[in-house]
């Protein structure tokens, strides 16, 4: 047992550590720098990038390390390159290590809900900010573990570097067994060793996800605060909204037919001046062998509410996701106060970066089926950030925004909340309160009631016929609420396979139709 602590503290062995960390440390550090550029050439859209990063893969992945460390330490020099020991090992550590890095950073990007991106493209966020801001905060930390366990592997990993002579911790061990010949103690202790720096490794892995637990109170201090990645953190002067439940809205006191009548005349009046904001012409797109849509012709005026109703599949949801150009087609074309929306003068097609930012100074806001909240901010956090990443607003500016909004959606008690600890009605009442933050013109909402439990439905809806009646926004709403459609819409369109089969007031339609299958679609949908 003597002889076993002395080998713990025997300087020989104690440099071969050095030596393994060394190794080790090349190893991770060179193979997060290749892993990430090899998992953005499969991400790209280049198609000989992807190609060469999954060879490269197949090469490093499909052969032993030993060989690798050979093939850096004795094949290089024949080529005019010579390495010493150690770098030869850290290398062929960083070029083995990036092959599997590649795969984890690849994973969790895609393991980010597909949805968020969406949403972050329809806010007018560039390729860089959306990666930046939405995409790696999430999968950073969904990649803490996977990283921790292949720091422990390219640890164990660097006692291979023994096959080239370098003076690691395994190597040493070796040479001092075969010296004393009390291989049980010198291994005993170097195994001790290498539990302790495994240990370690483990100890700080667990030390790293809980800084990065946003579940945790304070994860916002500390080393998450250097990240801008992370939730923001309240900055000073801006008051945290209390936690108080949201007061029941007084119900107003209904007015007259007549009164009714007269107002709606007055607005039909002011709609019919008014000039045309959204212009969609002869717009067609097809998915393999189904029209989706089918030589589609639209004009909605500055002000007016449209309903688009229609079956499953008629192309409501795809119509609206070409308005903002989440969506190309294949003829037609949208005109967005008169700019034709992702196009540049010559006619071509913008970048995906010129076109983020088009989007966001022409105006146009999005409320998605699925919500599409970023999962790692809070409720406030979703408004607030895209106001500073797209729009440049101060920190200031952007978190009174966010709480006034808050407010108007009577979520000021949820500020702070995570978007997975809120009903379904909050979180898209929150969506709500993030497309209409930077004052669009032109309100696009895609089903908004359909993802939510049927208590719900109403608690959103309210919101929306308010924003209608008071904000005098342009919205074009998708929906199967005939009810909601009668009492907030000025103009009913009906889809069926791509076209548009009726189109009037909202009154006459819905309670009038002209066209059968408009007639028969009310029916059903009444029934139901």
């Amino acid at each position: 047992m003597a002889l076993f602590f002395h080998y713990l503290t025997l300087p020989y062995l104690i440099a071969g550590i050095e030596f393994t960390l060394a190794a080790t440390g090349i190893g991770l550090a060179g193979g997060l720098v290749l892993g990430a550029f090899l998992a953005a050439m499969q991400l790209s859209r280049l198609r000989l990038a992807a190609t060469l990063a999954r060879g490269y893969s197949v090469v490093f992945r499909g052969t032993p390390l030993i060989l690798q460390m050979v093939f850096f330490y004795d094949a290089l020099p024949y080529l005019g390159i010579r390495l010493p020991g150690l770098l030869a090992a850290g290398v062929a550590l960083a070029f083995n290590e990036a092959t599997f890095i590649a795969e984890m950073l690849r994973a969790g990007v895609l393991g980010v809900d597909r949805g968020q991106r969406v949403a972050g493209q329809a806010l007018g966020m560039t390729p860089g900010v959306l990666m930046h801001r939405v995409v790696a905060p999430q999968a950073l930390r969904a990649l803490i573990p996977a990283l921790g366990n292949e720091a422990v592997t390219t640890l164990k990993n660097s006692s291979l570097a023994s096959v080239i002579a370098v003076q690691e911790l395994t190597l040493r061990s070796t040479q001092l067994a075969s010296t004393t010949f009390d291989f049980f103690s010198i291994f005993f202790a170097s195994g001790l060793m290498y539990l302790v720096l495994t240990g370690l490794l483990g100890l700080l892995q667990v030390m790293v996800e809980a800084r990065f637990d946003l579940d945790r109170h304070g994860s916002g201090r500390g080393l998450a605060r250097w990240l801008p990645l992370l939730r923001a953190v309240q900055p000073a002067g801006i008051p945290i909204a209390p936690v108080v439940k949201a007061e029941p809205v007084e119900p107003v006191a209904p007015r007259s037919a007549s009164a009714t009548q007269e107002a709606a005349s007055e607005r039909a009046e002011r709609i019919a001046q008014a000039p045309v904001v959204v212009r969609v012409s002869g717009l067609s797109k097809v998915y393999g062998a189904q029209t989706v849509l089918d030589d589609l012709n639209l004009s909605v005026s500055a002000g007016e509410v449209v309903a688009l109703l229609g079956p499953s599949g008629s192309g409501k949801s795809t119509l609206l996701r070409c308005i903002n150009h989440l969506e190309n087609w294949d003829a037609g074309q949208i005109h967005v106060r008169g700019k034709r929306l992702g196009y540049k003068a010559d006619g071509q097609l913008m970048s995906l970066a010129d076109l983020a930012r088009e989007r966001a100074s022409l105006g146009v806001g999005m409320v998605f089926q699925q919500f599409n909240l970023f999962a790692h901010l809070s409720a406030r956090e979703n408004i607030a950030g895209p106001l500073r990443w797209v729009h440049g607003w101060s920190r200031e500016q952007a978190e009174a925004r966010s709480l006034e909004l808050l407010a108007r959606v009577g979520l000021s008690h949820r500020a702070d909340a995570l978007p997975r600890h809120m009903s379904g009605g909050q979180q898209q009442r929150v969506a709500i309160a993030r497309a209409l933050a930077p004052n669009p013109e032109v309100l696009l909402l895609d089903e908004p009631t359909s993802a939510l439990d049927p208590e719900r439905v109403n608690e959103v809806l309210d919101v929306i016929g308010k924003l209608a009646r008071e904000d005098g926004l342009t919205m074009i709403i998708s929906t199967h609420q005939l009810r909601f459609a009668a009492e907030v819409a000025d103009r009913v369109v009906f889809l069926a396979e791509g076209r548009i089969l009726e189109s009037g007031p909202a009154k006459k339609v819905l309670t009038n139709p002209e066209h059968s299958q408009t007639a028969r679609f009310l029916s059903v949908t009444t029934a139901e």
